[in-house]
């Protein structure tokens, strides 16, 4: 079981990423969404990366809140259109 509140860093941590903030940020800055493309589709992510944003999305557990501030964090081009 997993005893710790998720956050933005232990999530990249379960994603297999760097997880300080300067990777956090690098990374989000060159992996934008692209308009129409769902977080967990977008062909950046590993099959196992993919189903870990995907099934915890789905399931509303406490990974989800964390998967959707990563979400928005991806789609800050579209949102200033």
């Amino acid at each position: 079981m997993f005893d710790e509140q998720p956050t933005l860093e232990l999530l990249f941590e379960q994603l297999g990423l760097d997880a300080d903030q300067t990777s956090i940020d690098n990374f989000v800055a060159s992996h934008q969404l692209p308009e129409g493309v769902m977080m967990h589709q977008a062909d950046f992510w590993s099959p196992s990366q993919r189903e870990f944003l995907s099934s915890h999305w789905q399931k509303d557990d406490e990974w989800a809140i964390v998967v959707d501030t990563l979400n928005e964090l991806l789609s800050q081009n579209l949102q200033k259109k």
